[in-house]
């Protein structure tokens, strides 16, 4: 099987360049699931329904989310009626929506998507460890496929979650910081990982916003409205190779 996972859109010139790109890189390394982090896809900050359906109209098969997840309230909605749309897992008990789905390749096998929130420099959240170990007891024994985005701001609690997974996962992507690293990887037991897949979005950026506005508000301190960058957008992320048999990892590709 072949997976390919994106990293955080940013806005529209994500979406553009998801639109732009998206088809090509299906026909250079047919994909069986594509699956988006798109927590930053409505203006840069959240994800509402009209920019949801978008991306899924794309072709992305699985929408993950991460800290911004709920700045639209409209998203609940759909996030309960379609399990698509993720939401980070390890949020409070009672929290619309769901973080984690089983979708099926055309091929007809089933591969489980989980969302997950890191909690070192980020909002207050349920363990991410404790959470995914609770989500993977819950699995079909069937499921060998799973892929994990895993949204934080630490590197350290990234490459402690692909260790904690490593022969559990399928993949273990980092997401949130939108700098794509140099460290996709397989481990001992077959999980591919990679702390941060980059981002969907304006290169000559900072982190997808404007600089201009970004660096005058480290000179000044002074508090500053974000503006997504204007250009042309860069679509980022990893393609996965796998075992058929047992999920696990055979080769992992950075694409930008």
């Amino acid at each position: 099987m072949h997976i390919l996972f994106l990293g955080d859109v940013m806005g529209r010139p994500g979406r553009e360049a998801l639109r732009r790109e998206l088809p090509g890189l299906r026909e250079r390394h047919a994909p069986d699931l594509v699956i988006v982090n798109a927590e930053n896809a409505s203006g840069g900050v959240g994800l509402a329904p009209p920019e949801a359906r978008e991306l899924l109209a794309l072709g992305a098969d699985v929408l993950t989310g991460g800290n911004h997840t709920f700045r639209f309230k409209e998203l609940q909605a759909l996030m309960n009626a379609d399990h698509r749309v993720l939401r980070p897992a390890n949020r409070p008990p009672g929290t619309p929506g769901q973080g984690m789905t089983v979708v099926r390749t055309a091929a007809g096998v089933p591969v489980a998507v989980c969302s997950l929130l890191g909690r070192v420099f980020m909002e207050p959240a349920e363990c991410p460890f404790l959470a995914v170990d609770a989500l993977l007891a819950s699995l079909d024994p069937e499921i060998s496929h799973v892929v994990v985005d895993f949204h934080a701001e630490a590197t350290s609690e990234k490459q402690a979650m692909a260790w904690h997974l490593d022969g559990r996962a399928t993949l273990v992507a980092g997401t949130h910081t939108h700098v794509q690293t140099a460290d996709a990887r397989i481990l001992p037991h077959g999980t591919a990982a990679v702390t941060d897949a980059g981002m969907c979005g304006v290169a000559a950026s900072v982190l997808g916003m404007d600089p201009a506005i970004i660096v005058k508000k480290f000179v000044t301190s002074l508090p500053a409205r974000f503006e997504l960058a204007k250009g042309e957008g860069t679509v980022q992320g990893l393609l996965v190779h796998t075992d058929d048999a047992t999920g696990r990892a055979t080769a992992v590709f950075p694409i930008s």
